[in-house]
């Protein structure tokens, strides 16, 4: 039993030193590869810290071309707004000239009529004209006849003589060739009526609105429309003259016929005016 158990106790340190002998290259390879894995692993690392710092790089370029693009819209949008208020400029500018250009176009086509107007007037009216008698002149917006009171009606007296309308018949014909509105105006000298012509008067002024109601009422019956029509009373208070002379009141005491275009926006004028309306001519 003693002898067994010496050998049993000798291969037992046999064993152990044959143990420790096995563990030497086992536990040499375990730290080569610990080392070459902690190697590897650096490595890798510092390839993943190059990496996030390439990364790094690229996205800071990136945030510096998103920027510029950002500056680039923002340019773009103020230049597609500057473009739209200029096209918006344009168009209205487009807009005025070519309504700028319509009403030149009807202005030119109105003095053609005017002219055409002007030339039969003074063709029809040549020997008043040249007498006189009456003046033709043609404005910048229509044409005025001066007709003198005394070819028109007696020395205080609203009814029309044959002479008188005969001439005014003459105007009408020319009168009913255009669209114009037609105005007449009465005018008087400064000198008061006298006792009778102002108890059925009352002052120039009805007298010169109830002549021009009956220059207006002639026209009416020759046919022109009465909405084109309108009569006005100046009194004296429109001279052409001084009144300190006979030549000069003469002139003053007048009937004026304005031919003036007729507006777009224009309501159609009453055939005579509420005074002219309410004077009653004279019988003969």
């Amino acid at each position: 039993m003693k002898h067994c158990n010496r050998r049993s106790g000798r291969y037992t340190s046999a064993g152990l030193v044959a143990a420790c002998l096995l563990a030497l290259p086992l536990a040499c390879v375990t730290r080569g590869t610990h080392e070459a894995v902690v190697t590897s692993l650096e490595a890798e690392n510092r390839s993943l810290e190059q990496r996030v710092s390439d990364l790094e790089r690229s996205n800071r370029a990136l945030d510096d071309e998103r920027a510029r693009l950002v500056d680039e819209m923002e340019d773009m949008r103020q230049t597609r707004d500057a473009l739209s208020r200029d096209v918006a400029k344009l168009e209205r500018s487009k807009s005025l000239l070519t309504e700028h250009l319509r009403k030149r176009e009807a202005e030119v086509q109105e003095l053609s009529r005017l002219q055409s107007t002007y030339a039969g007037l003074v063709a029809d009216l040549e020997s008043e004209v040249a007498a006189g008698q009456i003046e033709i002149e043609q404005l910048r917006e229509g044409l005025r006849l001066n007709l003198s009171q005394d070819i028109l009606f007696p020395s205080g007296s609203v009814q029309l003589n044959e002479g008188g309308a005969a001439v005014l018949r003459k105007v009408a014909v020319q009168l009913r060739k255009t669209e114009h509105r037609v105005e007449v105006q009465g005018h008087t000298d400064d000198v008061p009526l006298s006792h009778t012509l102002a108890g059925r008067w009352g002052s120039n002024w009805e007298l010169a609105a109830a002549r021009a109601a009956q220059v207006v009422r002639l026209f009416e019956a020759e046919n022109i429309d009465p909405q084109r029509l309108s009569a006005v009373s100046f009194g004296s208070h429109a001279p052409v003259e001084s009144n300190d002379t006979p030549e000069g009141r003469a002139r003053n005491r007048r009937i004026e016929i304005r031919l003036m275009p007729v507006r777009e926006a224009e309501v159609p004028v009453a055939s005579t005016s509420a005074e002219a309306r309410e004077a009653t001519p004279d019988t003969p």
